[in-house]
């Protein structure tokens, strides 16, 4: 294939190239593509063979937003070769103007039949040649998607790993900072400050823990440290970050809210110096609707033995099952 230059200023400027708009560029706005010289080579080819008269290719051109402008500059003495040398070279100067290339090659790709070949004493040798140049620039399309595709695909799964090993790695550093955290608060267990600050890191670990959940607020003039819910169950929340256990009057105090709640409502408990033998079997009985945690539930959650829904699922399942409110971490396995 042999490339003409034109000497015209105005035909070397690319704004009189292409027309602005147009449906055929609209609907193609959002293919990927990949200009190549092969692509250039199989695109030219075809335009070269689809058309014989200058008026069909003139036409065809214009329907792919070759401007007026450029297409006028087509006179009569110029062969058909001629004109496709210049437009050609003109779509290589710069990667803005290879983009008509893509539409023309999608174009020609989609032609099944050639009228402007027909009714010539060669016409089915012209056909046979146009077929055969549209037939390969249709193939090298249809691989180039492919790999492209291919690409885009590895890429996105590149940087879907990448991201979850970041957020893994950011969950083990949150985490991580919960537990440090709560020993750091545990060394002033007791004290009203300390109870307060308990209270929020809780709720801090179960927004970590994607568990929906509501803080403390006043119902009937009770205070209440929360809720949360999990699988379609709503815990009412009590915390206690006593230093000396929990006993029967705080599983009493607990049960008495719950009441006041829609029968599907439970309640859990997390004291952090656990819980008195009298305080488990108060809590504990048919159909109870309390469950009992202490610290080494939520050190099991943080040291990453298990996750913090599930133990809450655990121990409720033995509640259902036994009618025991506590179960220690250590029979989990049982």
């Amino acid at each position: 294939m042999r490339f003409l230059l034109d000497t015209h200023a105005a035909i070397r400027c690319e704004c009189h190239l292409v027309r602005e708009g147009g449906d055929k560029k609209n609907r193609r706005e959002d293919m990927k593509y990949r200009i190549t010289p092969h692509l250039i080579e199989l695109t030219y080819e075809a335009s070269l063979k689809s058309f014989w008269r200058k008026n069909a290719l003139k036409k065809f051109l214009r329907g792919c937003n070759i401007s007026e402008y450029y297409l006028n500059t087509w006179n009569e003495e110029e062969t058909k070769r001629n004109f496709l040398d210049r437009l050609f070279m003109e779509f290589q100067k710069s990667d803005k103007g290879k983009r008509p290339v893509f539409d023309i090659a999608v174009a020609l790709s989609e032609q099944e039949t050639f009228p402007d070949l027909k009714n010539w004493e060669d016409s089915e040798e012209k056909i046979r040649e146009a077929r055969i140049a549209v037939s390969e620039l249709r193939k090298f399309l249809t691989m180039q998607t492919k790999e492209i595709e291919n690409e885009e695909t590895k890429e996105k799964r590149r940087k879907e790993a990448a991201f979850e090993r970041t957020k893994i790695q950011r969950e083990i550093t949150d985490k991580q900072k919960l537990k440090e955290e709560i020993e750091k608060l545990s060394l002033k267990i007791g004290t009203q400050e300390a109870g307060y600050k308990f209270q929020k890191w809780f709720y801090s670990l179960l927004d970590f823990c994607e568990i929906d959940n509501k803080r403390p607020y006043v119902q009937n003039g009770r205070q209440i440290d929360g809720a949360l819910t999990l699988e379609g169950t709503t815990f009412l929340i009590e915390l206690k970050f006593t230093s000396s256990q929990s006993d029967a009057t705080d599983v009493d105090s607990m049960k008495g809210k719950i009441d006041k709640m829609a029968d599907n409502t439970m309640g859990i408990v997390v004291s952090m110096s656990g819980y008195s033998s009298v305080a488990i079997k108060q809590a504990s009985g048919p159909k109870t609707p309390l469950l009992l945690l202490d610290a080494s539930h939520l050190f099991l959650y943080l040291t990453g033995g298990m996750e913090f829904g599930d133990i809450i699922a655990r121990v409720k399942r033995h509640a259902s099952q036994t009618g025991e409110s506590y179960l220690s971490v250590s029979d989990f396995s049982k």
